[in-house]
């Protein structure tokens, strides 16, 4: 691919400072690729543009993520337009006209949650950018009712319509299927020559560190083992595996739950930057885990 790609949204726990460690544990070879939870899609987009492989399947729970993906491979010139508009907008709009905009179009987008017309699917994933682009670390929090509702960021000239990286990444994702789901519809892609890379819900460090709100199902202790046995299952397909997840001796040495319950995979701890805290003096170097079937 002789355009680079890079990813198209902000996203609290995206992988793009930490492609080196990751990219560390990719196999020699990529035929086929699958990632369940795709999220910002950095580990994607990393593996498209350099091992280029035959076949890829991506998913993750979150619909209106999924609805991105799907208008940036299908419509990006639409798409594109759309973001111009916004970004035209809300460049040239004095603060307190930003902060109006900004809550305006997330109401906006909540209304047309509830919605299921055709017509809407492009408006809903120039809003999901937007948003992204302008609010508060990039953050997708829903509250209990599924809407949501994460305030607007502090920043002078956000960058709301990339249009040549949105243009690249839709050539990148053109013979990718794209689903939107539970990870464990992903079985009857995964083989024995299929790479996947999971980045599922972290577990949080404390009661009060959870940011894993990215839909009101929360991904707890039991979520947590559920996946493992996913990734034994696929595993013993022989498929080629690493996940990432939260080092829960970043606030506890004592807690052992990812060591004993991945014991027989090779567990590797890499530094994180850890960005989430509004309190700058909240955001330091933290521990994450890699965990591979090989």
């Amino acid at each position: 691919m002789q355009n680079q790609i890079k990813p198209f949204l902000k996203w609290a726990g995206g992988k793009q400072k930490l492609l080196q460690n990751i990219r560390a544990t990719y196999p020699e070879k990529i035929i086929r690729y699958c990632e369940p939870f795709v999220g910002g899609g950095a580990v994607l987009l990393d593996v498209l543009e350099h091992h280029r492989p035959e076949e890829v399947l991506i998913n993750d729970i979150n619909p209106e993520l999924i609805n991105v993906y799907m208008q940036i491979q299908k419509h990006p010139k639409d798409l594109i337009l759309h973001l111009d508009e916004l970004q035209n907008c809300f460049l040239n709009a004095e603060p307190e006209i930003r902060k109006q905009m900004y809550l305006e179009k997330r109401k906006r987008f909540n209304t047309l949650l509830s919605t299921s017309g055709k017509q809407y699917v492009l408006e809903k994933a120039s809003l999901f950018i937007f948003l992204n682009k302008t609010c508060f670390n990039g953050l997708y929090r829903v509250n209990q009712k599924g809407e949501y509702n994460v305030p607007m960021g502090r920043y002078k000239k956000p960058c709301i319509c990339d249009a040549q990286n949105l243009l690249n990444v839709s050539r990148a994702l053109q013979h990718a299927e794209i689903r939107c789901g539970d990870y464990s519809q992903c079985l009857d892609f995964i083989d024995k020559n299929t790479f996947v890379y999971i980045d599922p819900p972290y577990r949080p460090l404390s009661d009060t560190a959870s940011f894993t709100a990215y839909c009101p199902d929360k991904f707890q202790d039991a979520e947590q083992i559920a996946l493992k046995k996913f990734i034994d299952r696929i595993t013993a397909e022989g498929a080629k595996v690493t996940a990432s997840n939260s080092d829960p001796k970043n606030s506890n040495t004592e807690d052992n739950f990812f060591d004993d319950l991945y014991q027989n995979y090779h567990i590797r701890r890499i530094t994180a930057k850890r960005a989430i805290s509004c309190k700058g003096a909240e955001r330091y170097d933290v521990s994450e885990l890699l965990i591979c079937n090989r």
